[in-house]
């Protein structure tokens, strides 16, 4: 009897294993953008229904001009005082990208600009340089050493690609104090967001405590309350 009895509790701690494994392995798989069931699902803007996403449009409605849009990707954009603009196309843009998780965005650098420290929460994005030189990094996770908020970086040229991780913190600067750069990036959803660090910590609406951001930073309060005192511009456009 005792040993059916461990046998059982045995069989059921596999079992609890199996389950927690199997909760985790579908928690990754659903951790992005959901796969289309159908060609496509163009979002119907006007809809008063709310879900992950947007309603599909009928899809007797549909025609081209639901994937196009005249972008003009091909022009250079007016950076603003950080030295770089982000022109975004994403499912507000073209609602036929609703439920194929992927956006695309042209990154403008003025000479020494930056696209300045930012996460996307919901995308991995992959960036190609254009034009220019471009010196990018991102940052690990709060993981076990030795890659505990381990700097990775490196320095693209005209034709290079890099990636930055879905979620983690990243970078572009413009290092030539004379030419512009250009860069062109693929997103893995159709709404990425973006929160660029300083803006969400220093320029939020209403303002984060300073007693919060002082002991957070072990910096004088004075220090926090001059950095919320900036104006934190977005360059997302």
């Amino acid at each position: 009897t005792q040993e059916r009895e461990k046998d059982q509790m045995a069989s059921s701690s596999s079992f609890l294993l199996l389950a927690v494994l199997l909760a985790l392995v579908s928690w990754q798989a659903t951790a992005s953008d959901p796969s289309p069931l159908q060609d496509f699902c163009v979002a119907d803007m006007n809809s008063p229904v709310r879900v992950n996403g947007f309603v599909c449009k009928n899809p007797m409605e549909v025609n081209a001009d639901d994937f196009f849009k005249a972008a003009a990707l091909d022009k250079p954009r007016v950076t603003n005082k950080v030295g770089s603009n982000v022109t975004l196309i994403n499912v507000m843009q073209i609602a036929g990208l609703n439920t194929l998780g992927i956006s695309i965005a042209r990154i403008d650098y003025a000479p020494l600009g930056q696209n300045p420290p930012h996460t996307h929460p919901r995308a991995t994005e992959i960036l190609t340089v254009l034009e220019g030189t471009l010196y990018v990094g991102f940052v690990t996770s709060n993981q076990p050493a030795p890659n505990r908020n381990k700097f990775l970086s490196k320095v693209l040229n005209k034709g290079d690609v890099f990636v930055f991780p879905v979620g983690l913190i990243h970078f572009q600067f413009n290092p030539n104090p004379h030419k512009p750069a250009v860069a062109i990036a693929a997103l893995s959803s159709q709404n990425p967001g973006a929160i660029t660090i300083a803006n969400a910590v220093f320029g939020s609406d209403p303002q984060i405590s300073d007693d919060v951001l002082a002991k957070a930073f072990q910096v004088e309060k004075n220090t926090i309350d001059w950095l919320q005192a900036q104006f934190w511009e977005n360059n997302h456009n």
